[in-house]
């Protein structure tokens, strides 16, 4: 107990927490989006339950990350030829499914969003509650894939990964509501949420073709920074800013 009441499992405590909340926003910003398909007065209990179920299969990920993170690292199947060669292992199918699904959800929902009959009446075809949190726990599973792993690589006390979620999911159950309200009072920044969410599917998807050492014509696809990725995502929302700034100088004229 004196060993884990440690100030060094302090530290690596709160550096796994601020690891879980940094790398939540991605999965915040889905949550925010997806639950908006369901009808209106169930929506804050949507994105509950999604969360807390997450939370739950997060710490069962983890666990089985724990006892068996060696095979996620084997290659199950592989291909080879001149145009395309790749090693597929558990870690990678996981990351590029994830990167696939967010891509596919983004698009559409900007093809959905550019429908003005649609977007009319939001919940006239609402999807079904269980697909919707089914789509989140999903989600939520393959945005904390790789924070899992980050946690491992800080350390090997389980408790403290364990508190993390957990501190994670409320974290995000605090602030699933304050994002949703945000997009719904500023319809212009969803724009921006949906073009980062498909920022946040490329990346996935050239993470997942690296971890598969995948090449397209002997050419290795090397995975998008996250330094790289931040920067992009600071450009356009500067851009966005600046943007409807300068749409209110233009209307008072």
């Amino acid at each position: 107990m004196e060993e884990l009441l440690s100030f060094e499992n302090f530290i690596t405590l709160f550096m796994l927490i601020l690891l879980q909340a940094v790398l939540g926003i991605d999965n915040l910003l889905y949550l925010s989006i997806e639950s908006k398909k369901a009808p209106l007065a169930k929506q804050k209990k949507v994105r509950k339950i999604g969360i807390i179920i997450a939370v739950l299969l997060r710490i069962i990920l983890l666990f089985i990350l724990v006892e068996s993170i060696k095979y996620f690292q084997e290659t199950i199947f592989s291909f080879d030829s001149f145009i395309i060669a790749a090693k597929f292992n558990f870690h990678s199918i996981i990351v590029l499914f994830g990167g696939g699904f967010i891509l596919y959800t983004s698009v559409s929902e900007i093809i959905h969003m550019l429908n003005f009959e649609d977007k009319l009446d939001e919940n006239a075809n609402p999807k079904s509650i269980k697909s919707i949190i089914t789509s989140i726990v999903i989600m939520n599973l393959v945005f904390s894939f790789d924070s899992i792993l980050a946690a491992i690589a800080l350390t090997d006390v389980f408790v403290l990964m364990i508190i993390a979620i957990l501190a994670g999911g409320l974290i995000m159950i605090k602030l699933s509501d304050g994002v949703t309200e945000f997009l719904k009072k500023n319809r212009m920044f969803e724009v921006l949420g949906l073009f980062i969410l498909f920022l946040v599917g490329v990346m996935l998807l050239s993470e997942g073709a690296h971890l598969a050492h995948m090449s397209l014509f002997e050419n290795e696809i090397l995975p998008m920074s996250k330094a790289t990725f931040y920067f992009i995502l600071f450009v356009l929302v500067l851009i966005d800013i600046i943007q409807n700034r300068y749409q209110k100088i233009l209307n008072k004229k």
